[in-house]
């Protein structure tokens, strides 16, 4: 049975699509981008930009009972891959913040355009154990 996951910790999705499903075993978000769900804005920086989209999957993520050392895969999606270097180093900081003893499996790629022109994108998929 697949279960619709929705937080407001997290932005309401901007388009027909939902923030996130639970089928049980493992829960998959959508693209989370760096938007503030408090204050819909969204930082200029993207060390910052890269912050709030894993804090935003981390939101979907825990409304469906799980939390960051349950995440197995993410796809990171930037506008520039000269970012890559900032990304990683914030993305690391992330799980090392969070006791993650492995990081997860991880794609990232240089895409033309992102919604509401933001820099980075993030998409999770996540293992009830």
């Amino acid at each position: 049975m697949t279960k619709v996951l929705h937080t407001e910790s997290a932005p309401a999705a901007i388009g027909p699509y939902v923030q996130g499903v639970d089928i049980g075993n493992m829960v998959m978000t959508s693209g989370q981008i760096p938007v503030n769900p408090a204050t819909g804005e969204v930082p200029a920086d993207i060390a910052q930009q890269a912050l709030q989209s894993l804090n935003n999957v981390k939101a979907v993520i825990e409304s469906s009972g799980l939390g960051v050392t349950d995440i197995i895969k993410m796809t990171v999606f930037v506008k520039d891959l000269n970012d890559f270097g900032t990304v990683n180093e914030v993305y690391g900081k992330f799980f090392d913040d969070h006791n993650v003893a492995n990081y997860p499996a991880r794609s990232c790629v240089e895409v033309a355009r992102l919604p509401k022109d933001v820099g980075i994108e993030i998409e999770a998929i996540a293992l009830r154990k």
